[in-house]
């Protein structure tokens, strides 16, 4: 069992300095792949070393199967850690690394050798155990760091953005064997960090996305925790709409016409658009964004949805795909609209944007996202 509950954590590293982390209040359950993300700075990894034992708690409770923690040492937690440094030994083999922690506990011969050929086994490393760090590839120098880490048997795994050393083609591969990893262990949480979005929504069950900067002081630590889509289709505020996905969502100023409880029309670029959100908390007349994502626009002269003229300035190509830049009226921020990798549109040809109601996500002037009553794919 490892159900681990962050109850009004504080941390504040000397008392003339800002909080590193503000009311941090999460659930992780047993089993669950839960990941920490979010802009550098703000508090992720120290979270994590919470959990470790790593990290002094200024203030709350952190609990682990309903038992506080806060002053168990890290030994004692029944966790392990892999760090963004692979950390191995240099004179030692694979075997010896994997071996070595068990061998400071005290573990006999036999017991070391199931596990480390049980973790190899499950990693692919078992052709590489007599081999010297300096003879393996940086993504097989991970997989040892994470194998050490498994022939414990904790009950959490913690990794600190163990991807960040790697090309893209093994940063792709080694995110693979961590979510067959996770498929394999069953009942063994996992917290993992980063600050790439995409590593967050391919691994995730949970995110947590975490603020930064004045943000930590006057809203928390914790922007917005659930599953990957609910943070893609239902962001709580601006700053998660601008951090979940890639390209980022476009926002647009406008006014608030008339609310209803299923839809809310406002003034975009000089036309009325409606909105499938409940903005009935706010007046009329009141200053709001409207946002939506590139990959929602669509770019066609009939058809559903609210039609806005717009004239092409630039063409991104990337291959699958292409990002248009568009602009829709003067004093207006560009539009980034993603289309299929064939559009053959030439810059300054005029447009037609077509804008879904039920894709227009809609935004206070304090930043706060209204309801989008709109069922969603979760």
């Amino acid at each position: 069992m490892s159900r681990i509950e962050f109850k009004n954590i504080n941390k504040r590293y000397a008392p003339d300095l800002p909080l590193t982390i503000n009311n941090a209040n999460l659930q992780i359950d047993t089993g669950e792949f839960c990941v920490f993300v979010g802009p550098s700075g703000c508090g992720k990894s120290t979270l994590l070393r919470m959990v470790a034992g790593l990290e002094d708690i200024t203030s709350g409770d952190l609990l682990m199967e309903d038992k506080r923690v806060n002053d168990i040492p890290p030994a004692k937690r029944g966790v392990a850690m892999v760090f963004q440094s692979y950390a191995l030994y240099p004179h030692m083999t694979v075997r010896d690394n994997m071996a070595f922690g068990l061998k400071v506990l005290g573990a006999n011969k036999a017991e070391i050798e199931r596990k480390v050929k049980a973790a190899a086994d499950i990693l692919q490393l078992t052709p590489l155990l007599d081999r010297l760090p300096k003879a393996l590839s940086g993504g097989q120098r991970q997989r040892v760091a994470i194998g050490r880490a498994i022939v414990k048997e904790p009950r959490v795994f913690l990794f600190d953005e163990p991807l960040s050393n790697l090309d893209a083609a093994l940063r792709v591969q080694t995110r693979l064997e961590i979510a067959k990893l996770h498929h394999d262990l069953g009942s063994a949480s996992m917290i993992y960090v980063t600050h790439d979005q995409v590593e967050a929504m391919t691994l995730a069950d949970k995110i947590v996305l975490l603020h930064t900067g004045a943000l930590i002081e006057s809203k928390g630590s914790v922007a917005q925790v659930g599953s990957p889509m609910t943070l893609y289709h239902r962001p709580a505020s601006l700053f998660v709409a601008e951090f979940i996905g890639s390209p980022k969502m476009n926002l647009l100023p406008a006014k608030l016409v008339r609310a209803e409880a299923t839809y809310a029309v406002v003034e975009l670029a000089g036309q009325q658009v409606t909105a499938a959100v409940d903005a009935r908390g706010l007046s009329a007349g009141a200053s709001v964004q409207i946002g939506i994502r590139p990959e929602h626009i669509t770019v066609a002269n009939v058809g559903e949805g609210c039609a806005l003229p717009a004239t092409l300035i630039h063409m991104e190509r990337l291959g699958d795909s292409s990002l248009l830049y568009v602009s829709i009226g003067a004093g207006l921020p560009t539009l980034n609209v993603k289309v299929e990798g064939s559009a053959t549109t030439a810059v300054g040809e005029p447009l037609t944007l077509r804008l879904m109601p039920e894709q227009l996500h809609l935004f206070d002037a304090m930043g706060k996202a209204c309801e989008r009553p709109i069922v969603l794919p979760s």
